[in-house]
């Protein structure tokens, strides 16, 4: 199993994420478990876990982790990571969480960083959603963010931009579909080699803008009970403004 959106990025992806306030976030889900859940968290699954990041920083909380990505170049990246900071107790599956199998039930389960926002088609968010129902624990919490409405049409929508950190560049370009509220993203990624010399790789990516309504619809028809949308992680609402929402879901 491969993901060749994600295998010319693995190596370059935490440089490009490295503002990401993981702690920060851990803290934000283990308060969003306590407010919501209504079983105690103990294991929880990290969808579309890609490097790591958020697994470990779960991990770090005390709870016991599973994690499954598409792209063994990340999962790959992730353990690498695991063993320099000597942690074993963390199970990996290379897996696509539109048909994931698990060996038993979690207490909770995440995908962050606009994971479903990947899944570009209605039925691949149902079967994502029916299969983080199965297997969670009734009571049970899925907390997962998207990227809003309002960023597609104006963050994203047919801008460019470049992102830049020590040896590495990356130009994106952005194509928004409208009507079918598609959104392509043409990525040059330009990393310095030992020697001085550059290497570029071009990758292509996708996203679909998901409304609240349509989401709501789904984890309902899943099986769960929206509990809170978020813009924050002091639980802020302001829910028109923000370009990422964080909800809180409980399955029934």
């Amino acid at each position: 199993m491969n993901d060749p959106l994600y295998a010319a990025l693995w190596a370059s992806y935490d440089k490009l994420n490295v503002e990401t306030d993981y702690d920060g976030w851990a803290d934000f889900l283990c308060a969003l478990f306590e407010k919501h859940s209504e079983i105690p968290v103990t294991s929880v699954l990290d969808l579309a876990c890609g490097t790591g990041s958020m697994t470990f920083a779960l991990h770090k909380r005390g709870y016991d982790m599973t994690a499954l990505d598409l792209s063994p170049e990340m999962l790959s990246c992730a353990t690498e990571k695991a063993e320099e900071q000597g942690i074993k107790d963390i199970l990996w599956l290379c897996q696509d969480m539109r048909s994931f199998e698990l060996y038993g039930t979690v207490s909770a389960a995440v995908c962050c960083l606009d994971g479903i926002n990947h899944l570009t088609g209605v039925q691949d968010l149902e079967r994502c959603l029916s299969l983080v129902h199965n297997y969670l624990e009734p009571g049970g919490l899925f907390v997962f963010d998207v990227n809003t409405p309002k960023k597609f049409r104006e963050f994203y929508a047919d801008h460019d931009y470049i992102l830049e950190d020590a040896g590495i560049v990356c130009c994106w370009q952005n194509q928004y579909d409208v009507r079918r509220q598609i959104c392509t993203f043409l990525l040059s990624v330009f990393e310095e080699n030992k020697d001085g010399t550059w290497r570029r790789t071009d990758t292509l990516q996708r996203e679909r803008c998901y409304g609240r309504q349509k989401l709501t619809r789904a984890l309902e028809t899943a099986g769960f009970s929206v509990e809170g949308i978020y813009t924050g992680f002091k639980m802020e609402t302001d829910l028109e403004n923000a370009h990422r929402w964080y909800i809180a879901a409980r399955r029934i």
